[in-house]
């Protein structure tokens, strides 16, 4: 019997989300109405949107910083926990040694697993928040080899996704035109690789668009929200 105690009872998913103050629109990662179930929310204060942007990264203080909110998370009952970012595949390795709780840090680590379900065949493209900021070590830390295929198309050049999300200069999203610019994106990588066999989401701000960007590429989509369905499902208590 588990004797456990707890502030809360009914939630298995817990979601660490940035210090962000732009809108999460339906359908992204920090909107509760996202999911099916319920969810506990919590952002972390020493995160701002472009933490990965700037010089610290993801140094060791910040490590501690996602650690500590993570094992708050753990003593409220959270069996699951994931992020709003996917950059915080960073500290996928380095933070699970002190978690008791699965750590899904970004829609990352499912790239080996979709490269197999498409059979090993073609490239799995990414589209990311940042291109100049996704590196090696994000792949290193979730265990994405050399012999994966992939190619990778940013949101770097198109200005609603910048000054809504990464600037957060503008208060007010235009979805309309923020959903043209994710497919854009989306097309301009397909477009301009061949062979490309699926696509995988970095970022939590993309998901509200995953069905536009199926419909206009017609190749899998696999996103933040995918994975946490998947990590809800496989943590709850089943009858």
């Amino acid at each position: 019997m588990n004797t456990n105690r707890y502030p809360y009872y009914g939630k298995a998913m817990g979601i660490l989300l940035n210090n962000t103050t732009y809108p999460l629109i339906p359908g992204n990662v920090g909107n509760a109405t996202t999911y099916p179930f319920p969810v506990e929310i919590k952002s972390i204060k020493e995160f701002p949107t472009d933490w990965h942007c700037d010089k610290r990264g993801a140094d060791g203080e910040r490590l501690e910083y996602f650690v500590r909110a993570a094992k708050g998370l753990e003593s409220e009952g959270i069996k699951a926990i994931t992020t709003g970012c996917g950059f915080y595949a960073l500290f996928q390795k380095r933070a699970t040694p002190y978690l008791k709780v699965p750590l899904f840090s970004s829609p990352l680590l499912m790239v080996p697993l979709v490269y197999n379900l498409v059979g090993k065949k073609g490239k799995i493209g990414i589209l990311t928040a940042s291109s100049r900021n996704l590196s090696e070590a994000h792949f290193d830390a979730c265990n994405i080899s050399s012999s994966i295929p992939i190619v990778i198309q940013g949101m770097d050049e198109y200005p609603e996704f910048q000054d809504v999300i990464m600037k957060e200069s503008k208060s007010i999203m235009d979805i309309e035109v923020m959903k043209n610019e994710v497919v854009d994106a989306a097309k301009k990588l397909v477009n301009n690789n061949e062979d490309v066999s699926a696509l995988v989401f970095e970022c939590s701000d993309m998901p509200p668009f995953a069905k536009a960007v199926y419909e206009a590429v017609n190749i899998p989509v696999f996103d933040f929200i995918n994975m946490i369905k998947f990590a809800n499902e496989m943590v709850i208590t089943k009858d």
